[in-house]
């Protein structure tokens, strides 16, 4: 008898194997708390240090606010969005949420070594615990968002609904493209020295800063906007200014769009990464 045979009958199982999708799927939602609770002690870890703690979550992108808005107010003129400050802390809590899962997701299994060769459970509960915990840290903004909307004169309306889906595709596509990175990240390590250049590519295209409609009629040819429309970021942005913002539609083309690229990513990035699942733990 081999020693494959003998395992096979006495129910014994390689370490490290992969188990069937179906399998996997209900082994990462028995380890949901865990995910949940390294997420919240990520979050206390990284400002426990600090004077301000957990305010520097929405103490950062409110000063990343304050820069864009004085340089692009200027930059911008007349071409300004309408109600440019709502606009514009929409846009930028927004790509935050987005910038930190792309940075987070090249990190999640990488700096997790030790745990992924020491212990057997589904390698996935670590990008989901990164995706996780750049959603708590999302929702205080969210908040904030909501708040400076109302100070600026915006009435809540039934259209405010519509920022719900807006953050649940948000966080699906997020969690998704935090899976398709720790993968990536795992076989390519270069690739976290690429991320900030892609985090800032994305930052000028995708419509945080400044309205396509407006800003490229005249500048660039007018297919450019059809970039925007396509564009995962954009949209969700967009659906949220739509729900919150004074002056904006949700659109359910844009709607629809997001909602697709939601799917895909969440399942394209899950059935990525966990395809990979056996060579997380290796050496060589």
């Amino acid at each position: 008898m081999s020693l494959a045979d003998y395992a096979a009958q006495h129910g014994l199982k390689r370490v490290g194997a992969r188990s069937p999708l179906g399998q996997y799927a209900k082994q990462v939602w028995q380890r949901r708390d865990f995910a949940y609770t390294l997420a919240r002690s990520r979050i206390r870890a990284s400002n426990q240090a600090n004077r301000f703690g957990m305010a520097w979550v929405v103490i950062t992108p409110l000063l990343d606010a304050a820069v864009y808005g004085i340089v692009f107010g200027f930059v911008l003129g007349a071409n300004k969005p309408e109600n440019f400050l709502q606009y514009l802390i929409t846009g930028i809590f927004f790509f935050r949420f987005f910038s930190s899962c792309l940075s987070g997701g090249t990190k999640s299994i990488t700096n997790n070594q030790n745990l992924v060769q020491s212990l057997s459970f589904p390698r996935m509960v670590l990008p989901l615990a990164t995706a996780i915990e750049h959603f708590l840290n999302f929702m205080p903004m969210v908040g904030l968002m909501i708040i400076i909307n109302i100070l600026f004169g915006s009435v809540p309306t039934w259209s405010w609904f519509y920022l719900i889906p807006a953050i649940v595709m948000a966080t699906l596509f997020n969690a998704g493209l935090v899976m398709f990175v720790a993968r990536v990240t795992v076989h390519f390590r270069d690739l976290s020295q690429v991320i900030p250049f892609i985090n800032r590519f994305a930052r000028y295209f995708s419509g945080v800063l400044y309205g396509p409609e407006r800003f490229i009629p005249g500048i660039l040819p007018a297919g450019f906007l059809l970039f925007f429309t396509l564009n995962p970021l954009y949209d969700y942005m967009q659906i949220a200014r739509g729900a919150l913002v004074p002056g904006y539609d949700v659109d359910m083309t844009t709607f629809l769009i997001g909602a697709a690229w939601a799917v895909v990513s969440f399942v394209g990035g899950g059935l990525y990464f966990w395809a990979a699942e056996e060579r997380y733990g290796r050496t060589d």
